[in-house]
């Protein structure tokens, strides 16, 4: 299937479509294991470590068809699947083989937005050759990737950032899928917007309480009635719901700050809970550190109560040493505030006060839901 020649525009019929691939790497972490080690091959594997208080990095799709994710306690990962085998992270094998990947998408255009180690936005609206096309692209790097690292990517092609991230899902793992303009607004209709990239778990109950459960769902609401339910996110609700999303790729920029938040399905409300929420939220944080080698002064912790009131707590001192360490700051930022007076729905922590900024790229301020992908 050819990309796109144009895209649909009500108020400019000459405006140029673009050409957004989103490539995103078959459960990377543990794919490399599995190449490094053939005896690893076609066998449950979770990368992180298998001790009491241990968390699940990554996971294989053997592992993942008994319901092991990332950022699952091993305890619990190891009680859905008995066979499971550990295996420690190597950050820095990973680190280098997304730097691989990396020189194969600057083959292609210069405007690559990582969100990861192992998934990114790339533009080729300005930077295809004379009669290729962008599924052309998207085929040639799945095999550049192949035949250069032995691992496989799934791909995504489309006329915007939300969209090719939804095709990169269709047909993983070692796929291809494109959505065209004039198939996008269709595609959205019939998807459920617990699917949405960008709709965790707990919006996606909020939206369903208000009957919304499907893209034609979603865009049978006035912005404004998304609006007063779901703030800012309300207008993103909208236009997605459309088949619209303007947002451009940009390519990399500095990393001020690295952090990830959790909205849970329930609120949380003993500072037992408050433990075992923030464990899985630190175990993201630190590891993204780690990859990058950026070691940060500032713990911030953010606290979202269920009426959607908002505060920070922030401390400066050594640079973050371990996962323990972060885990050891951000519940003395959190230990005042609990028992809190009314329910807790979101935690967050964040690292910043880099001393050296590292050269590595990460997604900046991102977030995971209480059922994790």
């Amino acid at each position: 299937m050819s990309a796109p020649e144009r895209a649909p525009s009500s108020s400019d019929k000459s405006t140029k479509t673009r050409k957004i691939i989103h490539v995103d790497m078959d459960a990377f972490f543990a794919s490399v294991e599995q190449r490094d080690n053939p005896d690893l091959r076609g066998k449950p594997l979770a990368v992180g470590y298998g001790r009491a208080r241990g968390v699940v990095a990554a996971a294989s799709y053997e592992a993942r068809a008994f319901g092991v994710h990332s950022a699952l306690p091993s305890v619990t990962a190891r009680r859905k699947c008995p066979d499971l085998i550990f295996t420690p992270p190597r950050f820095e094998v990973y680190r280098a083989v997304s730097l691989q990947i990396r020189a194969i998408f600057a083959r292609h255009t210069p405007l690559i937005e990582p969100l990861s180690l192992d998934e990114a936005y790339l533009d080729l609206t300005d930077f295809l050759r004379e009669g290729e096309t962008a599924t052309e692209v998207a085929e040639i790097i799945r095999a550049a990737i192949f035949r250069e690292t032995g691992l496989t990517a799934s791909a995504g092609v489309s006329y915007n950032k939300f969209l090719a991230k939804m095709a990169s899902d269709q047909r993983k793992p070692d796929g291809l899928f494109v959505i065209t303009p004039k198939l996008g607004p269709r595609f959205v209709a019939a998807l459920p917007v617990k699917k949405f990239h960008g709709v965790g778990p707990a919006t996606a109950e909020k939206m369903k309480r208000l009957g919304i459960e499907t893209g034609a769902d979603l865009r049978a609401c006035a912005p404004e009635f998304l609006t007063q339910h779901f703030g800012k996110a309300g207008g993103f609700y909208a236009a997605i719901s459309r088949g619209e999303d303007h947002r451009p790729v940009k390519p990399d920029r500095e990393r001020k700050s690295i952090g990830a938040e959790n909205t849970f399905l329930d609120d949380i409300f003993s500072h037992e809970d408050m433990r075992e929420k923030l464990a899985p939220i630190v175990a993201k944080v630190f590891g993204a550190c780690e990859r990058l080698r950026m070691h940060g002064r500032t713990v911030t912790v953010k606290v979202k109560y269920a009426d959607f009131q908002q505060i920070t707590r922030a401390h400066k001192g050594a640079p973050v040493a371990s996962a323990g360490d972060l885990a050891r700051r951000a519940r003395d930022l959190l230990e005042p505030l609990f028992p809190p007076e009314k329910g807790v729905r979101l935690l967050g922590v964040t690292v910043s006060g880099f001393e050296e900024p590292g050269n590595g790229t990460d997604q900046l301020g991102f977030c995971f839901q209480d059922q994790g992908k």
